[in-house]
């Protein structure tokens, strides 16, 4: 059996990191998978695990984020790109067409109609929903509102975002190693300030529960002013009894400027995040799926930030109810004391949902195998 998988986006993190679980747990199940790309996408993700790829074209229009003058553009170019791509399944001679999100989902789904081709779509956007919907089988994810609806189409249905094979399986020493290895980094960075001063300042305490604050591959304004609130000592003494800990890259320089303190431990991007998972005691999250997801597969309490990305609000504190703490920037602090003294209670809700999580990936795959014999 032969999958063709159409993906929005560059190909480096998001959307592809989904598209990338699918084809691994399709894979596992014995199914050969081709990959079509946008043509500028550098696609470093599935290079970096020796995947190769077709390009075509893959207009966007801007996710959740879509505005309507963008969505209208995005849709005239929807036209050329979904023929190109027919002409790519008929090629390759797949038995079913898998539409990542977006316009990786809208381009899928409707060249496979063009193709007289099976195919799945992964919505989760309100473009994707009301496109893909109409055309085919469609696997609707949290974020999208339709998730939370108790009557759905019948060619529906609901998945949470199939996950990195082995997240669990992390190696509390190796992140230890990893994070003072960042420190020594650091201090070597800072010409003139190179001191023994500076080094101790900026030390990990083996002895001090850990918090992680993160928003996945890039750190977004809100989301340092929420670790700058944190660690303001005018504000709380949080870093003096906690090790704080910092994972992603800003979107833009100026954000560093709300966070160049001593006060916390700045990772950056690292890809040993299963590692850190086993180390720290809750997580300060971006109120997204598959980071949310992350947390309670290891059944790690997490608050969630909310509208970090481009003022969304996903609600995933309402999808894991007792185990997600929802918060917003202003009571950030707060709601961090309160999950720190109900930690356990919060944890053991965790438990709950950490199976079907790491279920989902089996249960994406088999019912993009079930569709491809509806030919």
């Amino acid at each position: 059996m032969k999958a063709l998988v159409v993906i929005t986006g560059r190909g480096m993190g998001g959307d592809a990191v989904n598209a990338l679980n699918i084809i691994r747990a399709l894979e596992k199940k014995g199914v050969n998978c081709e990959i079509a790309l946008d043509t500028n996408a550098p696609g470093l993700l599935f290079k970096n695990n020796d995947y190769k790829w077709h390009k075509v074209p893959v207009p966007q229009a801007g996710g959740h984020a879509a505005t309507k003058s963008a969505t209208i553009k995005a849709g005239f170019k929807t036209i050329k790109a979904a023929f190109q791509t027919r002409n790519l399944i008929k090629k390759l001679n797949v038995d079913v067409v898998v539409g990542i999100i977006g316009g990786g989902a809208v381009i899928g789904c409707v060249a496979a109609k063009l193709a007289r081709v099976p195919a799945v779509g992964i919505i989760d956007t309100p473009t994707d929903t009301k496109v893909c919907t109409r055309l085919n089988t469609c696997i609707v994810l949290p974020e999208a509102q339709l998730f939370r609806s108790d009557i759905i189409p019948k060619n529906l249905h609901k998945s949470f975002f199939p996950l990195t094979p082995g997240l669990t399986k992390g190696d509390k020493d190796n992140a230890l190693k990893k994070i003072k290895e960042t420190i020594n980094e650091s201090v070597k960075g800072k010409n003139n300030e190179n001191s023994k001063e500076n080094y101790e300042e900026i030390i990990f305490d083996e002895n001090k529960p850990s918090i992680l604050f993160s928003s996945g591959s890039s750190l977004f304004e809100m989301m340092a002013k929420g670790i700058a609130n944190a660690t303001d000592p005018k504000l709380s003494d949080l870093a003096e009894r906690y090790n704080i800990l910092l994972v992603g890259v800003p979107l833009e320089d100026s954000y560093l400027d709300l966070i160049n303190h001593k006060k916390f431990i700045n990772l950056g991007y690292i890809n040993w995040i299963r590692d850190l998972y086993e180390l720290i005691d809750f997580a300060v999250l971006t109120d997204d799926g598959v980071m949310i997801q992350e947390a309670m597969a290891c059944e790690l309490p997490a608050i969630a930030l909310t509208r970090v990305k481009y003022g969304r609000y996903h609600n995933m504190a309402g999808i894991f109810p007792g185990a997600v703490i929802e918060s917003e920037l202003k009571n950030l602090n707060e709601k961090i004391e309160e999950t720190i003294v109900n930690l356990n209670e919060i944890k053991s809700k965790t438990k709950k949902y950490s199976k079907e999580v790491l279920s989902a990936g089996d249960n994406v795959a088999e019912i993009i195998i079930k569709e491809s014999k509806n030919k």
